[in-house]
């Protein structure tokens, strides 16, 4: 079990947060936030077996890994005391081609779909007990998701454009793809690639695919979203147009925390072809969603990608106390997805009627917005202020954000508190009868740098400042009115020191000479 390790993807390379990587040095173990996978075992049904246990030493200068093996102790009464045979807990070993069995390997594997069990699973058939139909299936990460006849096919380019349907979806593994399909107006019924039928007709074993929404889209890319998905749209040729072409599928997984799949729901796009067509584009995507939870949108996998919103989120109550909650998500009207927000400008510039109006800050985009306060003499000072703030910082400004785009609530090294700052404009409006501070700006500077490898660098936010601006203002005539700008800014600063070149130290010359080798001159 010491020796196993799920999170080591890269070869001879160190994975981030991957504790049980032998590849990690302690300089590289030093800049990890958190162990991905803090348990390794070999089967969770087995009754008893070893298990290594991982995590952080945190006050360590630098931070170390801990390393733990223990007995696990199975308490469930179906638990396995002993395994003889082995191959049934897992797939086996796929066999590797030779000159001998190529011919019979790319016959039984080279088509568009293939059985998953060897021929000598195939055996008495006849006797399969029927209420095996309805069992479950336990998926680990990566596994492909089977189907009652194969896998779920999730159509890809392979060496060129054109879709290759031999491509399986893998079990938590969110994919989208476009490639071209070859298509004719006259055999389009004939096409099976094109047809919903081609990609519902087959359950995740004991779980029925169903039609979760249909699109229709016309020639000119117009989409309308029809009232009643329980039909089978099959391609037709109607007014010399093949119409209820698949043009997009979108499935959609639910599973349990136990790995159990307990819905798959297909969005499908449809559209019509002419005679003069002779391709068309497709797109497939497939997401995951654990049952009885909220699916968060990510940034990016592990770092920021430019163009996503910038995830933000608040420390509840209790902290430090539990871990588990220990970053609660934004949910309001005006930041649905916890993500970092500014003042988002309207049309009419009008500060007080665009109260509400929040636009995402995206990662990498400098942003600027804003307004016009119209001041007269009636106003007050004090609820002005905590309007210009609300106007500024929104409903409920964060506390943290996140350094990654994937960073998980409960990993609390992955997130950056903001820091808040305030300065004070030396102009003086002739406003209030005594001297009144009202916020006009917001400065938002996001520091981040290139953290990973070379190769492919992830973006990581290490640094979020807010400055709010003040200005002092007195009181105005009766009957007078001032108009003050109000604005917001989003600042993004790349604070990677640029790569270096590293070379080992330059060979000594250790040369020993004659005692008498300059004689006579010294």
């Amino acid at each position: 079990v010491a020796k196993l390790c799920v999170c080591d993807l890269l070869v001879a390379q160190c994975d981030v947060n991957c504790c049980c990587d032998p590849d990690c040095s302690a300089a590289d173990v030093s800049l990890f936030t958190t162990c991905s996978v803090p348990i390794v075992t070999g089967d969770s049904r087995l009754c008893s077996q070893k298990a290594a246990i991982y995590s952080l030493d945190v006050e360590a200068n630098p931070p170390e890994r801990i390393f733990k093996l223990i007995d696990q102790v199975n308490p469930s009464v179906f638990c396995i005391h002993a395994t003889n045979y082995k191959q049934a807990l897992s797939f086996s070993s796929p066999e590797m081609p030779t000159s001998e069995n190529f011919d019979q390997l790319l016959k039984q594997f080279g088509s568009a779909s293939f059985s998953a069990e060897p021929d000598s699973w195939n055996m008495n058939t006849d006797a399969q007990n029927p209420s095996d139909v309805n069992e479950t299936y336990s998926y680990e990460y990566g596994v492909p998701i089977q189907t009652v006849d194969a896998f779920l096919r999730l159509p890809s380019p392979v060496v060129s454009s054109w879709c290759s349907d031999a491509n399986p979806a893998g079990f938590l593994v969110n994919q989208a793809t476009k490639c071209i399909r070859s298509v004719s107006m006259e055999k389009c019924g004939n096409i099976q690639a094109v047809s919903m039928l081609f990609y519902i007709n087959s359950s995740i074993l004991a779980v029925n695919i169903t039609v979760q929404s249909i699109v229709v889209q016309s020639l000119n890319g117009m989409r309308n979203l029809l009232n009643g998905s329980d039909v089978l749209r099959l391609p037709m040729i109607l007014d010399e147009l093949c119409i209820n072409i698949v043009l997009g599928v979108s499935y959609h997984i639910t599973y349990t925390d136990t790995g159990e799949i307990i819905e798959a729901a297909a969005s499908f796009v449809l559209g019509a072809i002419n005679k003069e067509a002779l391709s068309i584009q497709q797109s497939f995507e497939i997401s995951f969603t654990q049952v009885n939870t909220k699916p968060v949108p990510l940034s990016g996998n592990p770092g920021y990608v430019v163009g996503l919103p910038v995830r933000a989120g608040f420390r509840p109550q209790g902290y430090p106390f539990p871990v588990e909650i220990l970053f609660a998500a934004l949910v309001l009207n005006t930041n649905k997805y916890s993500q970092l927000t500014i003042l988002q400008s309207t049309s009419n510039q009008d500060c007080l009627a665009a109260q509400g109006a929040r636009t995402p800050i995206l990662f990498g985009y400098n942003m600027i917005s804003g307004c016009k306060l119209r001041i007269t003499a009636a106003m007050k000072c004090q609820p002005l202020t905590q309007t210009l703030l609300d106007l500024l910082k929104g409903q409920s400004f964060p506390e943290y954000v996140a350094s990654f785009g994937n960073s998980q609530a409960q990993d609390v090294l992955d997130w950056v508190p903001i820091t808040h700052l305030h300065t004070s404009e030396q102009r003086i409006y002739n406003t209030f009868q005594s001297s009144c501070q009202i916020p006009v700006s917001l400065e938002i500077e996001v520091k981040w740098t290139k953290y990973g490898s070379l190769v492919n660098p992830q973006a990581r936010i290490v640094n979020v400042t807010a400055t709010i601006t003040t200005t002092t203002l007195k009181q105005l005539p009766s009957g007078r009115e001032r108009t003050i700008p109000i604005t917001s800014s989003v600042v993004f600063t790349d604070i990677s020191s640029p790569a270096e070149p590293g070379y080992k130290a330059w060979p000594t010359i250790n040369a020993k000479l004659p005692f008498d080798f300059f004689f006579p001159f010294v």
